[in-house]
């Protein structure tokens, strides 16, 4: 990582710190990825603020305060997820967020040519151990499934059932739920029983569900 990159990334992790991430590895994994690269050139001034930013086809990157606190909430489940499913590559930020910390990622996106630019930045990054697929994020990826985490970068009006069946016995699914108010939630699998965690209001893009786009 350059010097450059370090000074830019300083006040966003400062910033991130206060407002309560606390997890070393997230704080690290956020200074290292150069999240001037996943956004379009005109906006790379913004690149370090705590703030979303538009990625075009009516998609956001995430604000970094948000990718960091659903990363926390992987790494404070008891026994440290393998297997992670990521709803929605997006311009794939996140995507090389968990890359960075767990050792497999499988990321779904139902609009081709993000999925595409996002495996282009993701490969410039040395990051290969994702594996991605063009699909309607809200039947997941059965064929691949269980999954030790399940995380979803977009708002579902409901709970997608779907995505909850592919979780492993002791899996954690991470989701915002709602429509005109939207809260980030934890679903925790213990074998048959599922406990459900509501953590703070969230603004995201919706979750379509249907016909994918190329």
């Amino acid at each position: 990582m350059t010097q450059q990159r370090y000074r830019k990334a300083n006040p966003l992790i400062a910033t991130l710190k206060q407002q309560g991430i606390q997890n070393l590895d997230v704080l690290n994994a956020i200074a290292s990825i150069p999240r001037d690269q996943f956004i379009a050139e005109a906006l790379a001034h913004k690149a370090y603020q705590n703030t979303a930013l538009p990625i075009g086809q009516g998609q956001t990157i995430s604000q970094p305060y948000i990718v960091a606190k659903m990363t926390e909430e992987l790494l404070e489940m008891p026994q440290k997820p393998q297997r992670v499913l990521e709803i929605g590559t997006g311009c794939g930020y996140q995507t090389a967020i968990l890359a960075t910390l767990f050792n497999e990622i499988y990321s779904l996106e139902r609009i081709q040519s993000l999925q595409f630019n996002a495996k282009r930045k993701l490969h410039a990054l040395d990051l290969y151990n994702v594996s991605m697929k063009h699909g309607d994020g809200w039947r997941g990826w059965k064929s691949k499934a269980p999954f030790d985490a399940i995380i979803v970068t977009a708002a579902a009006a409901t709970l997608p059932e779907t995505l909850l069946a592919q979780l492993s016995e002791h899996g954690r699914l991470v989701i915002p739920l709602g429509t005109t108010t939207q809260h980030l939630y934890t679903f925790d699998k213990h074998k048959d029983k599922v406990t459900t965690t509501r953590l703070e209001e969230v603004k995201f893009v919706p979750l379509v569900e249907g016909d994918i786009q190329f």
